[in-house]
């Protein structure tokens, strides 16, 4: 790797991003499975082939046994670098973030994992008391079988603002079809998680206001989105997630 080492444009928990000419390498650790990794690129392809705007999926490589992603390199800044500079624009960058959102909603793409079931058998995984589990399980089954184009993960470190103009969509590990309801829940998890509960709420109000969702849709996927998401959350998320889910509080 050290041919690369000059071209790092960032570093996460387990993945690090490269620069290498008009692509970039998108590197996992070791602990990502050749199927995980597979399975990221083909969401990717998937958003690209629905109409979504997104950095071209053009291979997957195993580097050193790690494996990675090249895309086409876009040049720009993530809307969250964009919020933190320039804070007095955040009504604005939030309005940009919720109208990709709704683009995402609004395609369908039957080959898509179910984010009932991705949610189901996060529940089952979480370390839940056994009866909060069962009611969890129960409220899932109720909860509305959709066909929207979910990416799991929706936040402004995943928007990259281009120098063209144009907002590319990144990170699909968690694509799956269901309802969009769910989808906001787990972007209010993310606001809640890492900028705070005033910026979650200002989250949630637009995103009713904009797409005419009635709050207890998302609400009731608030716990449900809480507990999945606390199964691979660092030690500090999970919980805070897990309180969430076993005490309700989300304020």
């Amino acid at each position: 790797m050290s041919f690369w080492a000059d071209k790092i444009i960032a570093v996460r928990t387990d993945k690090t991003i490269y620069r290498d000419g008009s692509s970039v390498i998108k590197l996992f650790d070791k602990d990502h499975s050749k199927s995980d990794v597979l399975c990221e690129a083909m969401n990717q392809a998937r958003a690209e082939e629905a109409g979504l705007i997104v950095p071209a999926v053009l291979e997957v490589i195993p580097v050193d046994g790690k494996w990675g992603i090249r895309s086409v390199y876009v040049s720009g800044r993530t809307l969250q670098q964009l919020m933190d500079e320039r804070p007095a624009q955040n009504a604005v960058l939030l309005e940009r973030l919720i109208a990709l959102q709704m683009e995402v909603h609004l395609r369908t793409c039957p080959k898509l994992v179910s984010l009932k079931d991705e949610i189901r058998d996060r529940i089952g995984r979480a370390d839940l008391d056994p009866a909060v589990r069962r009611k969890l399980t129960d409220e899932l089954e109720q909860m509305p079988e959709r066909e929207n184009f979910c990416h799991g993960d929706l936040n402004p470190s995943n928007v990259i603002a281009a120098d063209s103009g144009q907002d590319y969509l990144v990170d699909w590990p968690h694509a799956a079809r269901g309802d969009a309801a769910a989808d906001a829940a787990l972007t209010y998890l993310s606001f809640y998680l890492h900028a705070g509960v005033p910026e979650a709420e200002t989250y949630m109000k637009l995103y009713c206001e904009k797409t005419g969702t009635e709050r207890q849709q998302i609400e009731r996927w608030r716990p449900l989105a809480a507990a999945a998401l606390s199964v691979e959350s660092r030690a500090a998320e999970r919980e805070i997630l897990l309180r969430c889910v076993n005490q309700n509080e989300y304020n």
